[in-house]
């Protein structure tokens, strides 16, 4: 079954993404707990599946846009404000997995800026997957005129400006020693 109903696979490729995201947080929760009880291999093992969940996050995000800018504007974003949703200023930061996933990751910071060794490759890849993830999302934004509109939660002046402000804020989080260079990051 092909489905090109617009609304149907932004609904869809959303849910896939933060299904990935859900499976993201338990990653991390187990890569702590691994960290915690000094077993490299199984941390090995967690930040790798994170790596993974969060490529696949992006790529999900990529598919939910596979549609036109008219559509987006005509029918699918007019689905995300009232009466459709109970919020003026709807957005996926108001969701569980978005405050769970930045509660880990703030507590990992340390963790990450003295993380052993061993560890560093697949660290560089997580942080890498992370820059993929935040590309794609910037990516469809910018298709559906974020480049020149606010999002549905901050109205004010660009959602391509805005999305870059909090990948430079979640890069300090999960890279606190700056080992890769943030994309999105003006200096």
């Amino acid at each position: 079954m092909i489905i090109d109903d617009p609304f149907q696979i932004w609904k869809g490729f959303h849910w896939s993404f933060f299904i990935h995201i859900q499976g993201l947080i338990i990653c991390l929760q187990r890569f702590e707990t691994s960290l915690a009880l000094g077993n490299l291999i199984s941390a090995q093992q967690e930040l790798e599946t994170a790596s993974d969940l969060m490529l696949a996050s992006g790529a999900a995000m990529e598919l939910a846009g596979s549609f036109s800018p008219q559509i987006y504007a005509d029918r699918v974003r007019p689905s995300m404000t009232p009466p459709h949703v109970q919020s003026d200023n709807f957005s996926g930061l108001m969701s569980w997995e978005h405050a769970a996933l930045m509660q880990i990751w703030k507590r990992l910071n340390s963790a990450f800026r003295s993380l052993p060794a061993e560890l560093q490759p697949q660290h560089d890849r997580f942080i890498a997957a992370y820059f993929q993830l935040a590309t794609s999302h910037r990516a469809v934004c910018e298709k559906f005129g974020g480049d020149e509109t606010g999002s549905l939660r901050f109205e004010a002046g660009s959602a391509i400006e805005t999305l870059d402000k909090f990948a430079q804020v979640r890069w300090q989080s999960i890279d606190p020693n700056h080992r890769l260079r943030c994309p999105f990051h003006s200096n």
